[in-house]
């Protein structure tokens, strides 16, 4: 017979820590495990992922974090690779490591890819801000120099009636 399970309280009721959010991204980054991560801040991993389909800005963050795990699980490997193991060391397992890299190389060439975008795309922003603010100096030194010239009309004299 199956376990019956109860129902969960609603996460918003739990008493999340303030930067849980910071603690789920870092260990995140350190995992790139999902559910750990959620553990660590105390956080329902159903919670984690419906904030993540909510929230842009935490999605963006998200990819970051798991693009900076899966380029240190990269770099790990490649050291362990290179220089062996030491005795006794079983918890890191190389060829799980390689499938994980393997499987995630699609999605994590597409972050790499929508990093690059992002900063050519605040580069542009950044330029065109500035273009602008040069164009309104330019304006208000016009403005300033009409302000300053006499009138076309005018020979500089009092006219007669």
């Amino acid at each position: 017979m199956a376990k019956r399970v109860k129902p969960r309280k609603e996460q918003k009721h739990q008493n999340l820590p303030q930067n849980w959010k910071f603690i789920f991204l870092e260990e995140l980054a350190e995992t790139s495990n999902v559910t750990k991560a959620a553990a660590k801040c105390g956080a329902m991993t159903s919670y984690v992922y419906k904030h993540r389909r909510e929230d842009p800005e935490f999605r963006r963050k998200w990819g970051t974090a798991l693009l900076e795990g899966y380029e240190n699980l990269e770099m790990e490997t490649l050291e362990r690779l290179r220089f062996g193991t030491a005795p006794g060391d079983a918890k890191f397992d190389i060829p799980n490591a390689l499938r994980l890299l393997a499987a995630h190389k699609e999605s994590a060439a597409r972050e790499k890819a929508r990093r690059g975008k992002r900063d050519r795309a605040t580069v542009l922003a950044s330029l065109n801000a500035k273009l602008d603010k040069m164009r309104e100096r330019r304006a208000a030194a016009d403005k300033l120099l009409e302000a300053d010239e006499p009138p076309e009309n005018s020979a500089g004299g009092e006219q007669c009636a």
